[in-house]
């Protein structure tokens, strides 16, 4: 593979580390920055093994001849669909992927080699764990030139291994630039392997205050990419640096246009860690011993935290099976206090990606001895429920219709969750109130 031509030293000159230190300081601290909003996200860690799952299954059905030659309704565009929904760093995750029939681009849908290797590629990055072999695997993929198969594949590689491959999208490369002073450009493999080699320089360097995962610093990136923040000046040049501290002392004037999706995305967690409040408290009034997702325990309710109350560790039945890394991200369980089994399992899905709630109840139905073939619930706005039913329509989710997955709208759960508190018994209230899917 032959060095990009137009990527210059893909790390700042020694004049942007103090500018940069600083930055790096306001960024982390900013509400409305990626680092908090995506980065810090509590719900962001849950996809990690929900697409490398879906990931694996676009393997399998490539390899069994059933993917079929179109994007919509693929198991492709369930996953891709999913990183897409991961917030606005990700927003437009899915148009390299699109079908584009003038162009007949990508071409993994009608040239069944090239979908075949795709395919090995996929399912090389997924088996493995080092460095070398995602190199080996980028560089075996591009040798194939595949029409319209470029880089944007990075954000597949990341959720697979996220110390080793970034993602990668146009904010990020025009942040990457603008910090850096290169000129890495969109589709071409090794002008993401220039900004990747670069981006590990850049990580090891402030590691302190990034993170092993590179989504960290490509979520700085990004926000230097939509100019939510002014890069540091290039060179040592006091009056450049003064410059430069004036435009990021404006931040905090210039951020009323990102105030809407930050506002948006503290709503969506409020009300996401209000239902399962609601879960919570209706699941111990019944009588149940009651799990809330392991990374959601510390969130604030009310005047305490959401898993007050609730079960310190899951019963060794779950919390040691298969499956079980994926079973304690489930919003919530309510479990037999006697036998430890799980009477009820709910997947709250108030934006984020249905896709991956349904993976983790499938996680529980069918690789735990302690788990539910009924009880399984996806709690979700009552606007939602024809999003709900598409996405369980896809092939990728066949064993749904086995499992009897129910939809729980948010308005019947406000509605009756007071009186099945005072009067109910069992799960036959919830069965009740909740509709079927499939």
């Amino acid at each position: 593979m032959k060095k990009s031509e137009c990527a210059r030293p893909s790390t700042p000159d020694t004049g942007t580390v103090g500018p940069l230190r600083d930055l790096l300081l306001r960024w982390r601290e900013d509400a409305s920055g990626t680092y908090q909003t995506w980065f810090l996200w509590e719900e962001r860690l849950k996809n990690f093994r929900s697409i490398r799952r879906g990931i694996g299954e676009v393997v399998r059905e490539i390899e069994q001849g059933t993917f079929g030659n179109v994007y919509k309704g693929s198991s492709l565009e369930t996953v891709v669909g999913s990183i897409a929904e991961q917030r606005q760093i990700f927003k437009g995750a899915d148009h390299a992927f699109l079908w584009k029939p003038k162009l007949r681009i990508p071409d993994i849908y009608e040239n069944h080699a090239n979908q075949l290797a795709f395919a090995r590629f996929l399912d090389r990055c997924v088996c493995c764990s080092d460095e070398d072999t995602i190199l080996e695997s980028i560089q075996a993929l591009d040798r194939q030139r595949i029409k319209g198969l470029g880089p944007a594949v990075g954000n597949l590689l990341y959720f697979l291994h996220p110390t080793l491959a970034p993602p990668f999208n146009t904010a990020m490369v025009k942040g990457y630039n603008r910090l850096t002073g290169a000129r890495v450009k969109l589709g071409r493999w090794d002008e993401y392997l220039a900004m990747r080699s670069g981006m590990l320089r850049l990580n090891e360097q402030y590691r302190d205050m990034l993170s092993n995962d590179l989504g960290a610093l490509a979520g700085l990136l990004f926000d230097l990419g939509v100019e939510r923040y002014p890069a540091p000046p290039q060179e040592d040049d006091p009056h450049a640096r003064a410059t430069w501290e004036r435009d990021l002392a404006d931040v905090q004037t210039t951020a009323k246009k990102f105030e809407k999706s930050r506002t948006t995305a503290e709503k969506e967690d409020r009300t996401h860690t209000e239902i399962q409040g609601w879960l919570r408290d209706l699941g111990q009034a019944l009588g149940f011993a009651v799990w809330v997702a392991a990374n959601d325990r510390g969130r604030s309710l009310g005047t305490g935290r959401l898993g007050d109350g609730c079960l310190e560790a899951l019963p060794s039945v779950l919390g040691e099976g298969p499956g079980a890394e994926a079973v304690r991200l489930i919003d919530v369980l309510w479990l037999d206090p006697a036998s430890g089994r799980v009477a009820g399992a709910f997947e709250v899905e108030h934006t984020t990606s249905i896709y991956s709630g349904v993976v983790r109840l499938l996680d529980l139905a069918l690789g735990s001895a302690a788990g539910t073939a009924h009880g399984l619930f996806l709690v979700a706005p009552d606007e939602r429920e024809e999003d709900v039913r598409a996405q369980l329509r896809r092939p990728a989710f066949s064993r749904v219709s086995d499992l009897q997955v129910r939809y729980l709208p948010y308005s019947e759960l406000e509605r009756h969750r007071e009186a099945i508190a005072r009067f109910g018994q069992g799960m036959k209230p919830i069965e009740a109130l909740a509709r079927r899917l499939v």
